[in-house]
């Protein structure tokens, strides 16, 4: 996802929840990865040239509107949701998954 979201543009900016918002959204145990870890590994990426890590819905509304990108690329599963700033992008694209992947379902399989 992220390699096509960076083949978009010029620059590719990965927004992320901050550990007190995961935990607020999914429960006590979440994050899996701390948020200093996962911001780590996304900027030993390539593809990504700068992350921002929001610690509210309105936070991440205000950073889209100050950064005005020009495509936002979200995973499929946001397709029939609010997606939060997407009225300040030119184009919304949804992606998505690539298998059956996902940090919930390792968790789950784990207990």
């Amino acid at each position: 996802m992220l390699s096509y979201a960076r083949s978009l543009g010029e620059q590719l900016i990965v927004g992320i929840d901050s550990d007190t918002k995961v935990k607020q959204d999914k429960g006590e145990g979440r994050p899996y990865n701390t948020e200093q870890d996962r911001v780590y590994m996304l900027e030993a990426l390539s593809a990504v040239d700068r992350v921002i890590v929001f610690k509210s819905a309105q936070e991440l509304e205000e950073n889209m509107k100050n950064i005005r990108p020009d495509v936002m690329v979200v995973g499929a599963d946001w397709k029939y949701k609010k997606v939060i700033g997407a009225e300040h992008v030119k184009k919304l694209i949804f992606f998505d998954r690539i298998g059956e992947y996902s940090t919930t379902k390792i968790l789950e399989a784990s207990k």
